[in-house]
């Protein structure tokens, strides 16, 4: 079988086409991957990583702004409508896939709808509540639509076959073992806090923890994994200037971005993040109660009402961005952390809410749309 997977922008759609690749693999050893990218973008880096063949194409994505560099980079973008349709035919046509597979992102548009014109079966996912516009516009040439959440069906346009299938979650994420992950991280008994902004990074989350990392590498009161993200680089010399060298503190792991997120969240005691759909069916799947931040910046402030699905089944706190101080988030920090029975009850709520098999309702759905062709 040979499948060609497109998608990006966010490791909110990288990670769930390498959770659906590591789970056909393991079903089809001898399956042929390839990775189709945005040039440029952060799919370029971590595909290549998992050990899958990766190319790019050249596509950006609409700025909504009217200014005349918005205007301007619009126009870059229709150019590079028409041409990277071309660049996708020509991949396609050299791989031959027997099947292509959207995870969402604007990289993911030209290279379905060019599947679909050739007569290749095609697929989307779509991770969240309320879709993608990207996906909105594909669900009327794919084969099937599958679904994390059930409502996001009621956001769609075009009549499409839809499949509830939840979001997929790496095997490894699944699997991954507390005790063993902290002997992999060198960390002891003390409280483990995880936390990250997103692959790009957020400054209000990067700022806001800055004072608890920073009294942790002074006190050793917790130890704490924290990725600053590609927009962050100025977050360890900010530590430093309130005194706290992070090379010299064992207990701080401060770093742009979490390659080893399954053994990382494996060994947390509390997470601290936005609310992306993905991110949360990996805190699901691994039973950690958590902080959550939701990003006030995504359509129909779905992030919010992802959190408070877990917030309703105390599972997880949420603190609005508008609402988000250092003190505040301190505050909860300390409550949460130093509060065992709590932080047990959250654990079990949030596991409870887990769907682990997304990844083998996925591949099912490949299989039967195959043996349809």
């Amino acid at each position: 079988m040979r499948i060609l997977f497109a998608g990006g922008g966010t490791a909110g759609h990288i990670n769930p086409a390498l959770a659906i690749a590591g789970c056909v693999k393991q079903h089809e050893p001898d399956t042929e991957i390839l990775y189709v990218g945005a040039k440029g973008g952060m799919e370029e880096r971590l595909v290549p990583k998992a050990g899958y063949n990766f190319k790019s194409i050249t596509i950006s994505g609409f700025k909504r702004s009217m200014s005349l560099s918005a205007i301007k980079s619009n126009i870059i973008t229709i150019k590079r409508t028409f041409s990277s349709s071309k660049e996708a035919k020509k991949i396609i046509k050299d791989f031959n896939p027997d099947i292509c597979i959207g995870t969402g992102g604007y990289v993911s548009g030209p290279v379905i709808r060019s599947a679909y014109k050739l007569g290749i079966p095609t697929l989307i996912h779509e991770q969240n509540a309320f879709p993608g516009v990207t996906n909105k516009m594909l669900s009327k040439y794919v084969s099937a639509v599958m679904l994390a959440v059930p409502v996001a069906r009621e956001h769609f346009k075009h009549k499409a076959n839809f499949f509830d299938t939840g979001n997929p979650v790496r095997k490894d994420i699944v699997t991954a073992n507390k005790e063993q992950a902290r002997k992999e991280l060198g960390l002891d008994e003390r409280p483990v806090i995880l936390s990250f902004g997103g692959s790009l990074g957020a400054r209000i989350i990067n700022e806001s923890l800055c004072d608890i990392i920073v009294e942790s590498g002074k006190t050793g009161k917790y130890q704490h994994i924290h990725a600053y993200g590609q927009y962050g680089k100025w977050f360890p010399d900010m530590i430093k200037e309130k005194g706290v060298d992070i090379t010299k503190c064992s207990n701080l792991d401060i770093r742009e971005y979490i390659h080893n997120m399954p053994t990382c969240l494996a060994a947390s005691d509390l997470v601290i993040s936005r609310a992306g759909a993905i991110t949360l069916s990996e805190i699901q799947a691994q039973g950690k109660p958590a902080i959550l931040i939701p990003s006030p910046n995504v359509a129909e402030n779905h992030q919010y009402h992802n959190a408070m699905a877990l917030v309703n089944n105390k599972a997880a706190v949420v603190i609005e961005e508008k609402d988000l101080t250092p003190q505040k988030l301190k505050k909860e920090v300390d409550l949460l952390a130093s509060d065992t029975k709590r932080l047990k009850e959250y654990s079990a709520n949030a596991k409870s809410m887990a769907i682990t098999d997304a990844s083998e309702r996925i591949y099912k759905i490949i299989k039967d749309t195959l043996r349809k062709k």
